[in-house]
């Protein structure tokens, strides 16, 4: 059995569940919003603007030139590029503020990205998508049409981050208390989401393993160096530079996963490529911060 003909199974009720955990995930995002944290994104644009471009545009395109040179499997292809589409996620912040970086630079991005993703995420999967031969059949096979895709996808990040930032703006101590229980509930739920389908589905995983793990690898490195190099093209300071990298390089593959089980019929190569994302950007994010941590105490030794 090939990757493509693996279908993960999840019945109606996990569907219903899947959705309420997204909602969760986009709410938990929204009610971190504030509107100081774009301030900066105003104030000294160079680095923000960089940082998206390097997230929203460059990533995507790079991502489909690695489908086109290396011809994964179609549905791995697929995963690859809705990864590459989604936004930062939040534990890209703490990963930046443990390696030293600057923070407030991540928080902004982080924002940004998930505020245009309502557009950019379905808009750069389809276009992308379309113009890989193997993807856009798969595309074709899975009946997406783009209208209902762009419509259906606004609404499903649209409304919890309207709904997000609404609260933040008029209940602001309501926001805070929710702030911190929304963002565990929806990471752990997300969790064990995932574990409940890996484990329901695991005979595939462990088939499929060693096709996945070094693609997720290798696009993670890649998507560090596109961070690096776009700070380092601007000649940003070192604090910019690494909250870029990481940045760039941690994407909410939770929402990733989260599409693909909801509107690419639960593509088991695609899924898998999402789900091995969310743990491998953990670990890489992890390392680029003890790295960095580790030269600045053997710097100051000196």
């Amino acid at each position: 059995m090939g990757v493509d003909s693996v279908l993960i199974q999840i019945n109606p009720t996990g569907q219903l569940i899947l959705n309420l955990i997204l909602a969760l995930i986009m709410f938990g995002v929204a009610l971190e919003l504030r509107l100081r944290d774009f301030v900066d994104v105003f104030s000294r644009p160079l680095a923000p603007v960089t940082g998206l471009v390097a997230q929203i545009l460059i990533l995507p395109a790079v991502t489909f030139a690695i489908t086109m040179i290396l011809q994964p499997q179609p549905s791995i292809a697929l995963g690859m590029i809705i990864v590459a589409a989604c936004p930062g996620g939040n534990i890209s912040n703490l990963m930046t503020h443990l390696a030293r970086g600057n923070t407030a630079l991540s928080i902004s991005m982080t924002g940004i990205s998930n505020m245009l993703a309502v557009v950019t995420t379905p808009l750069n999967i389809l276009f992308w998508a379309s113009l890989n031969p193997a993807t856009s059949a798969l595309l074709r096979q899975v009946s997406i049409e783009p209208a209902s895709f762009l419509g259906t996808t606004a609404l499903l990040l649209g409304l919890p981050l309207i709904a997000g930032m609404a609260t933040v703006h008029f209940w602001p101590k309501l926001a805070d208390r929710l702030r911190r229980p929304f963002q565990i509930a929806s990471f752990v739920f997300l969790i064990g989401f995932i574990i409940a389908a890996t484990a329901s589905n695991g005979r595939y995983f462990l088939t499929f393993v060693s096709d996945i793990i070094p693609l997720v690898i290798l696009h993670n490195a890649i998507a560090v160096g596109i961070g690096w190099l776009a700070a380092r093209f601007w000649r940003l300071s070192d604090y910019d530079t690494r909250a870029m990298a990481i940045e760039v390089s941690m994407h909410n593959s939770g929402l990733g996963l989260a599409l693909i089980l909801n509107q690419f019929d639960a593509l088991g190569g695609a899924a898998l490529i999402a789900a091995g994302w969310g743990v491998w950007h953990i670990v890489s994010g992890w390392a680029l911060a003890v790295y960095w941590t580790r030269r600045d105490r053997k710097a100051a030794a000196e």
